[in-house]
């Protein structure tokens, strides 16, 4: 990928991401952290911080052409069983540990991937040993993503048997030639296949995923994708605005001159993400971040993970290539399906890279994160941190104010319409100097 402060100067640009989903960048991470994590996971957690367990399953049928994640469409069901044995392993290790042992999980995500690609005895069996050393029947959401094709009555129940609260339906779109031209492996019709078994099985919450900007929408195709979001009646709708980060297939013809279609503009896709918004705040939907609309109804409204992340939880990441954030240090698992398996086979941790961050770091990272809420309060730093970040970042909010972007009122700050719908190209303008042209993996 190119780095974000690159894709922020260069917005015409279609190779590169701009979303942010953590600071420092990736890039900035390096194996001599690795002992800043190691620490971190033998010393007691800090009291009061909520702890949340992500489980990597890095299986699909078949690659997104826009796909950027660690992700393998080409092992077997023995291969598949290796690896779930491997990552049951990493948490039994990780339990035991100080900073982790006896906590109680805030919450869990079952994320990819597909989680919904295992088979209903491999999920079970995975879930059985996880449970016995971290169990999540006190947890507030468990999380799990989903794959419409993949899907049985007979996967859901056993996904609903599990303590799942939060469905996450990656849809994508409603449109069969976009959907097969970017590689997805469904098609609508199994979208509408699984709809009903999901509404009998009465989950806490069902999301679905959108991505404005497929290769091949339109604002016709668009438009009919929204609508029939609608029609379904999610409990939340999040939208994504696609990015062609280097290691897709898109990418890679795009780089070689291959690539013929034409592709969406950052204002195109931010005018698709603004209609979709719209529409579902006519049919009684309220924005929840950048990216999320909900119908406002309790529980099912809320996302645990999300806000706990955004807030500076700890999140223990297991699985090839899973993040971590402990007691102020971030650690990431080895990226290769040999090192994961070789490392948990010798009993010991697969930890790749780190990095320890300082205060200020900390408090950066929450506050670019938490901007993707669309209100700010900044009140919450100085008691946190003891840091007035309306003065400390006064030049930038008053140059963001000034393109229209936000608003401070008070003590809190507001994002625009226009300072929403872009919100990731804005969070570089907060990145201390030394992080402004690191590469984002």
């Amino acid at each position: 990928m190119t780095a974000t402060a690159t894709a922020t100067s260069h917005e015409a640009a279609e190779i590169g991401s701009v979303f942010v989903s953590n600071y420092p960048p990736f890039g900035a991470w390096s194996p001599e952290g690795v002992a800043a994590a190691q620490t971190a996971l033998a010393a007691p957690p800090v009291p009061g911080t909520p702890l949340g367990l992500y489980l990597h399953i890095p299986f699909c049928r078949k690659r997104c052409k826009f796909c950027y994640f660690r992700v393998y469409t080409d092992k077997n069901a023995d291969e598949i069983g290796t690896y779930l044995d491997a990552l049951a392993s990493e948490v039994e290790l990780l339990a035991a540990l100080p900073a982790l042992a006896g906590r109680p999980l805030d919450f869990v995500y079952f994320g990819g991937g597909t989680p919904s690609y295992v088979s209903v005895r491999q999920l079970e069996e995975l879930v059985a040993r996880i449970q016995a050393v971290m169990p999540w029947t006190g947890a507030r959401e468990i999380t799990f993503e989903c794959e419409p094709g993949t899907l049985t009555r007979s996967k859901l129940e056993a996904i609903r048997g599990i303590g799942v609260t939060r469905l996450s339906l990656g849809i994508e779109n409603f449109d069969d030639e976009i959907l097969r031209e970017n590689g997805r492996a469904h098609v609508s019709a199994e979208i509408h296949r699984v709809l009903p078994w999901i509404r009998e099985l009465a989950f806490d919450q069902v999301n679905v995923d959108l991505i404005a900007g497929m290769v091949g929408e339109t604002w016709e195709t668009w438009r009919a994708t929204v609508h029939k979001t609608i029609e379904a009646g999610p409990d939340s709708v999040t939208i994504y605005q696609m990015e062609l980060p280097y290691n897709t297939v898109y990418t890679k013809d795009l780089l070689d001159g291959t690539f013929r279609q034409p592709l969406a503009d950052w204002a195109t896709k931010r005018a698709w993400h603004d209609h979709a918004f719209a529409e579902l705040a006519a049919a009684g939907y309220v924005p929840s971040s950048a990216y999320t609309m909900v119908r406002p109804k309790g529980a099912s409204s809320s996302f645990v993970y999300r806000d706990g992340v955004w807030h500076g939880c700890d999140l223990v990441g297991t699985g090839v290539a899973s993040f971590s954030h402990l007691s102020g240090v971030h650690y990431q698992n080895v990226a290769g399906w040999g090192e994961y398996l070789a490392a948990l086979g010798e009993g010991r941790l697969p930890l790749g890279r780190g990095l320890a961050l300082a205060p200020e770091e900390r408090l950066t990272r929450e506050l670019i994160l938490q901007l993707k809420l669309g209100t700010l309060p900044t009140a919450s730093f100085q008691e946190k941190f003891g840091v007035d970040v309306l003065a400390a970042f006064a030049p930038v909010w008053r140059s963001l104010e000034a393109e229209g972007m936000l608003r401070v009122e008070g003590e809190t700050v507001v994002l625009t319409r226009a300072g929403l719908l872009q919100v990731d190209r804005l969070l570089p303008s907060f990145y201390d100097d030394r992080y402004r042209n690191v590469r984002y993996t």
